[in-house]
């Protein structure tokens, strides 16, 4: 009888709790100045040894990484999050040493390859948590209301 009461009231609780889907309608988009330009200054000098010999120093990518800056990498990017885009980078790069990069380093990193796509700085820097960065979208266009 109490486990079928907890799973009840466990049940209302998730009910109760905000979905992905309705969070993500308050979140802000990269074209909100989520980064500041001395972050992405840092994350320039972090890009050049952690990224650039897969990426190329221009973000252009090569046959096996992809671009990071450009059409091609909005395309790839364009209505996921920069939680996504953290994520990914800190299980799988760099490729020869996964996990390498601290979230603090990585969150520099984002903010050189956000500002080199035209996304515009703020006054407030990238944050590192992943569940902060799954609040900002990337959007290709900024939208009529932004």
């Amino acid at each position: 009888m109490k486990i079928k009461i907890a799973f009840v009231v466990l049940s209302a609780l998730f009910c109760l709790t905000p979905s992905a889907s309705s969070t993500s309608q308050s979140s802000r988009s990269v074209w909100d100045g989520v980064f500041t330009e001395e972050q992405a200054k840092r994350g320039a000098a972090l890009y050049a040894p952690h990224c650039g010999s897969c990426h190329a120093a221009d973000m252009s990518g090569n046959d096996e990484a992809p671009a990071l800056s450009g059409p091609g990498f909005v395309a790839n990017w364009d209505g996921l999050t920069v939680g996504d885009l953290s994520e990914r980078v800190r299980v799988s790069m760099p490729p020869n040493n996964p996990g390498k990069l601290s979230r603090q380093q990585i969150a520099d990193i984002l903010s050189h390859v956000l500002s080199s796509n035209g996304f515009p700085a703020g006054k407030t820097e990238l944050a590192r948590e992943t569940e902060e960065l799954k609040q900002i979208r990337i959007t290709a266009a900024k939208s009529k209301s932004e």
